[in-house]
């Protein structure tokens, strides 16, 4: 079960079957559904977000953590603005993606490099020595999202996904220096 997580702006918490009509908004747009890992579709429609959060939920039991899937809510308003994830990376899961999707009318306020810092606070605290973002090479905004969370190029591997994908590193020394 995945923990909570709070910042400045935003609650971390695991997702709710409720949370299906805002997260459609985020999970349909195809401006980020293109971006995608390929384990996950484009979804369609209300129901099928509904089967997808079923399923994550079921998985969040079974992760040991901080492995895990939340929702990024904002505290304002508690309007679902994203999604974040720490999960264990095919082929073999020996090393943790660190991920995040959030709704475009979201793009541009700092909510992903937010999140990003409160999953990799929360993987070091639980003992976790490095965290990976993989990263389609066109996809501009998740790789500057990247490098403000503090994470470092280290170069392209077809190893995840059996795609080519830039991959980004942040390890505990590196995250403390950044925030500090």
């Amino acid at each position: 079960m995945v923990g909570q997580l709070e910042t400045e702006r935003l609650m971390l918490r695991p997702w709710r079957i409720q949370d299906a009509e805002q997260a459609l908004g985020i999970f349909s747009a195809s401006s980020v559904a293109r971006w995608l890992s390929p384990a996950m579709d484009r979804v369609g429609d209300v129901n099928a977000m509904r089967l997808v959060l079923q399923q994550w939920i079921g998985e969040d039991g079974r992760l040991v953590p901080p492995a895990g899937r939340w929702a990024i809510e904002r505290r304002e308003d508690q309007r679902l603005v994203g999604g974040g994830i720490l999960l264990p990376l095919p082929p073999r899961g020996d090393d943790i993606e660190m991920g995040w999707q959030l709704h475009p009318e979201m793009w541009g306020q700092g909510y992903a490099s937010e999140a990003g810092r409160a999953l990799a606070r929360w993987a070091f605290d639980k003992g976790f020595d490095e965290l990976l973002a993989v990263v389609r090479p066109a996809n501009k905004r998740a790789a500057a999202t990247a490098r403000r969370i503090g994470m470092e190029w280290v170069g392209e591997t077809e190893k995840y996904y059996d795609m080519r994908l830039q991959v980004f590193r942040l390890r505990p020394g590196d995250f403390e220096a950044q925030v500090s």
